[in-house]
């Protein structure tokens, strides 16, 4: 069976990269999840290894310092989110193709790791007023977390060059388009690894 290969998508909140890997998800490409670790308590029907691997902030940490991670971040004092490398080898193995649904940072990290095994795709909202835009339209966010998401949205667009494609979502039909024909050609490639 041949490995799966992987696709990292990033985007500022409101770039539309959600509803992009959404409608990736439905066009039959063996695409799946990666199943990631946090070391917050589970949410309503929430199951260890299904939604999340739930660790306890000792484990969490233990984990980091023995190099197990791909990438992580600590959001909060104790509450972590990280990727195992472990948990993507099996996916891989299993010839599933692992989409990557992570920040500007955790992109680079696993794009440096697996190298030309992985696409990674940056969703750009077209503008910081076509994103401000959006944020408003949404009508989810006070006007005060709105600022912070575009403040944090302008540094994060300062990362786009570091990946492999940016795919402009001005147009949401063409940017599905672009991004299904960029995803297609990258896992017909033969990867000889």
């Amino acid at each position: 069976m041949a490995k799966g290969k992987l696709l990292i998508f990033s985007a500022p909140s409101g770039a539309g990269k959600s509803t992009i890997v959404q409608y990736l998800m439905a066009q039959g490409l063996n695409l799946h999840f990666s199943i990631s670790a946090t070391s917050r308590a589970p949410r309503g029907t929430e199951r260890d290894g299904v939604e999340y691997f739930f660790l306890s902030p000792d484990e969490f940490r233990a984990r980091v310092a023995a190099g197990e991670f791909l990438e992580y971040e600590e959001v909060y004092a104790d509450r972590f989110y990280g990727t195992l490398k472990s948990q993507v080898e099996a996916q891989l193995e299993a010839g599933e193709n692992v989409i990557f649904d992570v920040d500007v940072h955790g992109g680079v990290n696993i794009k440096n790791y697996y190298g030309d095994r992985a696409l990674s795709l940056f969703i750009h909202p077209g503008s910081v007023d076509e994103l401000r835009r959006r944020l408003v339209g949404r009508g989810t966010d006070a006007p005060e977390v709105i600022e912070q998401r575009l403040d944090r949205a302008a540094y994060e667009l300062s990362f786009a060059d570091k990946f492999d494609r940016v795919i402009v979502n001005d147009d949401l039909g063409r940017a599905e388009a672009e991004t299904l024909a960029a995803v297609r050609a990258f896992l017909s490639e033969d990867y000889a690894g």
